[in-house]
C-alpha cells in the first residue's frame, strides 16, 4: 500500500515544469491549469487526475483512529552540518530524510502498516520515507527515498534533486512515488511554527516538520540561552502504533538531529 494512488500514466514527452502541454498535431494549445491566484470568482474548477486521487484518499484516511505527538528539536548542530555539506551538494531535504530513516530503522512499528482485513500488521523489509512535493498545477505527489536509513547522505541527496526534477516532469517510475512506507511533509521553509499532517492510507505515521527558529531557553546549568528549534508533530494509526511507540520515535529522532555526525558515516 501507499501514501497516493498513482497519477496516470505521464506523456511520452512529459512537458517542461510548471508549463502548458503541446503537441504538434493537437488543433489548440492546453490551457495549464489555473492557480488559485489566477482563479475567477464565481467559476468551477474541475480536479486534475492526481488532485482527485488525492481528494479520495483525504477522505478515506477519516476511517483510521488517528493520534499525534509533537516534540520540539534543537537544530543548531544539524545546521551547523548543513552549512558545512551543502557545497557538496547535500541538501536540507536529504539530512532530514537521513536522519528520519536513521531513526525509523529502529522502529519497525513506525514504518509498518496495519492489514488490508484490518486483522495484523504487515512489517516491511526497507526504510523508505516519502516526501509531499506539491505540483505546479495542482494536486501533491510524494517521491520516495529508498533505504534512506542505509544510503549515504550525498548520495540521498542527489536521488533527491533527481526525483523532484522528474516529479515536476511527470516522469517519475511508479515505484518512485507508491513505494513509501512512511512519510515526511515539510512546511518549514515556509515559516511554519507547526501543523499537523493527515496519515496517508496504507502507512502507520506521517512527519509534519515546522520551521526552524532561534529561542529563547533555559540551559542545563541554569543560564538563559538560545537555540533554533523546530517542531514536529507525528500523526499515526493507532491500530498499530500506540502512545509509547510514537514518543520513543520521536525521542529517538530527536537523538539523532540534535547529534547528526552519525547522519556523514
Amino acid at each position: 500500500p501507499h501514501p497516493f494512488p498513482p497519477p496516470p500514466p505521464p506523456p511520452a514527452a512529459p512537458a517542461a515544469p510548471a508549463a502548458p502541454a503541446s503537441d504538434a498535431q493537437a488543433p489548440a494549445p492546453v490551457a495549464p491549469a489555473a492557480t488559485p491566484a489566477q482563479a475567477v470568482g464565481g467559476t468551477i474548477e474541475k480536479f486534475t487526475s492526481l488532485q482527485a486521487a488525492v481528494a479520495r484518499n483525504m477522505e478515506a484516511s477519516l476511517a483510521v483512529p488517528e493520534f499525534r505527538v509533537c516534540t520540539s528539536i534543537t537544530t543548531d548542530k544539524l545546521d551547523a552540518l548543513y552549512k558545512k555539506l551543502k557545497p557538496k551538494g547535500v541538501t536540507m531535504t536529504g539530512l532530514l530524510c537521513k536522519a528520519v530513516g536513521v531513526a525509523l530503522a529502529d522502529h519497525p512499528i513506525m514504518f509498518a502498516a496495519c492489514t488490508p482485513d484490518g486483522a495484523g500488521i504487515q512489517y516491511n523489509e526497507h526504510v523508505n520515507v516519502a516526501v509531499a512535493v506539491a505540483m505546479p498545477d495542482g494536486g501533491l505527489i510524494t517521491p520516495v527515498l529508498q533505504d534512506a536509513d542505509q544510503t549515504d547522505i550525498y548520495q540521498l541527496s542527489r536521488n533527491w534533486a533527481d526525483l523532484v526534477k522528474r516529479a515536476r516532469s511527470k516522469s517519475l517510475k511508479p515505484n518512485e512515488y507508491s513505494s513509501g512506507n512512511f512519510t515526511v511533509s515539510n512546511l518549514g521553509m515556509f515559516d511554519v511554527d507547526n501543523f499537523d499532517a493527515i496519515l496517508p492510507v496504507g502507512t502507520a505515521a506521517i512527519l509534519a516538520v515546522g520551521s526552524s527558529k532561534p529561542m529563547v531557553v533555559a540551559t542545563v546549568d541554569g543560564k538563559i540561552g538560545v537555540e533554533k528549534r523546530m517542531q514536529v508533530n507525528i500523526t499515526c494509526d493507532h491500530r498499530i502504533v500506540y502512545g509509547a511507540d510514537a514518543a520513543q520515535f520521536l525521542q529517538t529522532l530527536k537523538s539523532v538531529i540534535e547529534n547528526p555526525d552519525q547522519l556523514t558515516m
